[in-house]
């Protein structure tokens, strides 16, 4: 039995049947850590002994009957602009480098509270920047399907950590596609839940009304028991959202007759792969047989959704990242001869170049003049987006678009040329804009081996249709089964 292969439902069976222990199941992450970390890079920082202290304690509490939570003593890796009591936070970025966060961000809460392992926290994109986890202050994660690629980004450290077996669950954050994108390069499931739906208190912020938290996981199965932990109102957060308890795993009916599944034509058009409009077109068929009416419509907006992502989350990035200029928060330079240079000279020793370039177009997108022209017509956008994405959900239950117009690209290839890399989002940033649910499962690989991402969006709050429609097409074409991530060189 390879420990590292099996999902988390299948781990808590085992801790169930006392056929493992916490401790087992944390020493078989922490050796291949050992042996996978080198080539996929794929954590900040890693807390193997640490882990391994808590598994003995776990497994204590397993004994005596005093388990908090039936996942008690399972492990799970943290994307790194996640605030974590004691351990650094360094939101991948030099400017960060030696922080470590006085307090947890409440889903470290909700993770402690069912007792989880933390292995340690996953790199990222600088402050969540990116689209290829390239932009990291500290290295370049590798994709486990072949270390010559990108994992994508920005919560490329989480999705590769779970491709590779790393980690058995990760969470990621969300603004533009940054759970999804990764989740479809990797060839696992990324979730990126309802705005509001998840707590983002305790979460370094990169574009306030973008922002979600969501679970990166090897199966939609776990990726619903990650959601039923994390959701939830906290009053630390004004933008969540109170909603009835629901169990989201009970949701999974494996059964999607009926269901009305909408296709954009404008998200098969130009600029698409070939081979990955193919495996959408197979899954397409798939949920035909499966009784799903599947109907072709029109939802013009992903060019303007783009234009209009940049400009809000930019400008919110900009306001965000005021606070680091070596007085309040972040790196300070250690050679300043005024407050104005102390300031300038800190930002930038401290901000990477992607960082730079988004805090300045968002500086420029609100100053005097330029606000009405960009910023309030961005926002404008923003409403139609959200118009016509519920004019097609009043008819539908779900839309089917692919997550990426490419499989995951060489490392080196877009890095500098950022509007490349900047329209790699265009099927994921409309979701963020509308406040959406999105979900990224794999559908199938293309000539080279690399997996190929589906991507679902549901109604507000409608996550249950979601994770049971991609439920349901995970049973049937069964991925993990076929595939495995080969650490190509």
């Amino acid at each position: 039995m390879n420990i590292t292969e099996l999902t988390v439902h299948e781990l808590k069976e085992k801790l169930e049947k006392k056929e493992l222990t916490s401790y087992e199941i944390t020493k078989a992450y922490t050796d291949r850590i050992a042996e996978k970390e080198k080539d996929v890079q794929a954590f900040v920082t890693t807390l193997e002994a640490d882990a391994l202290e808590q598994a003995k304690k776990m497994d204590k509490k397993i004994e005596s009957g005093k388990a908090k939570s039936t996942l008690t003593g399972i492990p799970i890796g943290i994307k790194d602009n996640m605030c974590t009591k004691g351990v650094k936070t360094t939101c991948s970025s030099k400017m960060l480098e030696d922080f470590i966060a006085p307090y947890d961000a409440t889903v470290m809460d909700k993770i402690n509270d069912e007792e989880l392992i933390n292995l340690g926290k996953l790199n990222m994109d600088e402050f969540a920047m990116g689209g290829s986890t390239e932009h990291s202050y500290f290295h370049v994660t590798r994709n486990p399907w072949n270390l010559n690629k990108v994992p994508g980004g920005s919560s490329g450290g989480s999705a590769a950590a779970v491709a590779a077996g790393m980690v058995p669950w990760a969470l990621g954050t969300d603004t533009g596609g940054s759970i999804r994108e990764p989740a479809a390069f990797c060839g696992v499931v990324g979730l990126k839940p309802t705005y509001g739906l998840v707590s983002r208190y305790g979460v370094v912020a990169f574009a306030s009304s973008l922002d979600q938290v969501g679970p990166i996981t090897k199966d939609v199965t776990d990726a619903a028991m990650l959601l039923n932990i994390i959701a939830g109102k906290d009053n630390m957060d004004t933008t969540s959202v109170e909603r009835p308890k629901v169990d989201y795993v009970q949701a999974l009916k494996n059964d999607v007759k009926g269901l009305k599944i909408a296709v954009p034509k404008e998200f098969f058009g130009e600029g698409i792969n070939a081979e990955v409009k193919e495996n959408l077109e197979k899954a397409i068929e798939t949920y035909k047989e499966l009784g799903a009416e599947v109907s072709e419509v029109s939802l013009d907006i992903a060019e303007y959704a783009l234009a209009s992502y940049y400009i809000i989350a930019c400008a919110e990035a900009s306001s965000n990242l005021g606070r680091f200029d070596g007085v309040r928060y972040g790196h300070r330079a250690k050679e300043y001869s005024n407050v104005k240079e102390l300031i300038t000279n800190s930002r930038t020793e401290g901000f990477g170049p992607e960082v730079k370039r988004r805090i300045i177009l968002g500086t420029y997108v609100l100053s005097s003049g330029y606000y009405d022209a960009y910023y309030k017509k961005a926002q404008q956008v923003r409403t139609l987006v959200m118009n016509e994405f519920k004019k097609v959900l009043d008819k539908y239950d779900v839309i089917l678009t692919p997550t990426s117009p490419t499989v995951a690209f060489d490392i080196g290839s877009k890095i500098n040329d950022p509007l490349a890399m900047y329209l790699a989002d265009i099927c994921t940033v409309s979701v963020n804009i509308a406040g959406l649910p999105g979900i990224s499962i794999p559908c199938g690989v293309d000539s080279e081996g690399m997996p190929v991402g589906m991507q679902l969006i549901g109604n507000r709050f409608a996550e249950e249709t979601l994770l049971n429609a991609a439920y349901t097409f995970e049973q049937k074409i069964k991925f993990r089964e076929q595939y495995k991530p080969e650490f190509k060189k």
